[in-house]
């Protein structure tokens, strides 16, 4: 049990196992995978699909996807599709092959799959049997918006995630109508898009400079994500803006380095590592109970805001 990482291992003493882990180590003991595989007609491997491997959302989500599996003993499989459809369509046949018995999606659209179990975080998509880990995205906008609003800000600008992530739309939705509670005008002119497939600063960094070039007065800056907010702050930096006393920005996300910036950024928190941890356990327990019907279309879990030293009192008019 202790080789094989059984759930029933959790309640052997910790230098028990400890022991029994030395023990193989000098015997050069290593547990016979497929003869366990055929014996339970399982392959205790699941398939992980995520847009691209780097710093930010998708990583974060995979430490806790991952701490999760290793806790349960699974192995497990992660393709990354770059937004392409062929492999957005390919890889599930792919992985399946491979025997994985379920799949996780993180941020990538998902089809029907009645052979595979199916978690998707940030989905957004509802799909017969498949389960969605999703952000209150309507809490999240007023968390920032009503903090800037509180700070005195009135004229806030704005940069959308990329038209294929599947968060930018519903955050979008949710961003306008919190303005519209609060009573703020959105100027379409202060609105920019992220454009491009990978997610670096480089992106955030000309979105602003796109919103720069307008001549358009604003005081505030609610980006998309940590690293487009990071972006930002390089483009104001060079047009001779100090953060936060000309222009306050907010980020999304709270990526570990975004404490570490200089000012260090407000952001409103997903929790990220959570929400990878929510998926394994989802659908490790769909996997092992296949026939039950409770599990949920959708879990919901909530935003916060994490205030730092780039948000601050709106600029007075000279």
């Amino acid at each position: 049990m202790v080789m094989n990482r059984a759930p029933a291992a959790k309640s052997i003493p910790q230098s028990t196992q400890e022991r029994v882990r030395a023990a193989a180590r000098q015997l050069n003991y290593r547990p016979n995978f497929m003869a366990k595989s055929l014996r339970q007609k399982r392959s205790f491997t699941v398939g992980v699909i995520v847009p691209e491997i780097s710093e930010g959302y998708g990583a974060l989500v995979m430490s806790g996807i991952e701490d999760h599996l290793l806790q349960e003993g699974y192995f497990y499989y992660v393709v990354s599709h770059r937004h392409r459809k062929d492999l957005i369509e390919e890889y599930p046949r792919l992985l399946q092959l491979r025997s994985v018995e379920g799949l996780i999606a993180v941020d990538t659209p998902c089809q029907e799959n009645k052979s595979l179990r199916v978690v998707a975080v940030s989905g957004h998509q509802h799909v017969p049997g498949v389960t969605n880990i999703l952000l209150d995205h309507a809490l999240a906008a007023k968390l920032a918006l009503e903090h800037l609003y509180a700070l005195g800000h009135r004229k806030i600008a704005f940069i959308k995630g990329q038209e294929f992530s599947s968060d930018t739309a519903v955050r979008w939705k949710t961003v306008q109508e919190s303005a519209a509670q609060l009573g703020l005008k959105i100027d379409a002119a202060l609105v920019a898009q992220l454009v491009g497939e990978v997610g670096t600063p480089e992106l955030g960094y000309y979105a602003t400079r796109r919103l720069l070039e307008t001549r358009r007065p604003f005081t505030a800056l609610f980006a998309f994500n940590d690293i487009s907010a990071m972006g930002a702050m390089r483009a104001l930096g060079e047009a001779k803006l100090k953060i936060p006393e000309d222009v306050s920005v907010v980020g999304f996300d709270d990526i570990p380095s975004a404490a570490y910036q200089n000012p260090a950024l407000t952001t409103v928190r997903q929790p990220l590592r959570e929400m990878g941890v929510i998926a394994a356990e989802t659908l490790l327990a769909r996997i092992t109970s296949p026939h039950s019907a409770r599990f949920p279309d959708s879990i919901i879990v909530k935003p916060t805001l994490v205030v730092r030293a780039s948000s601050g009192p709106a600029r007075r008019p000279a």
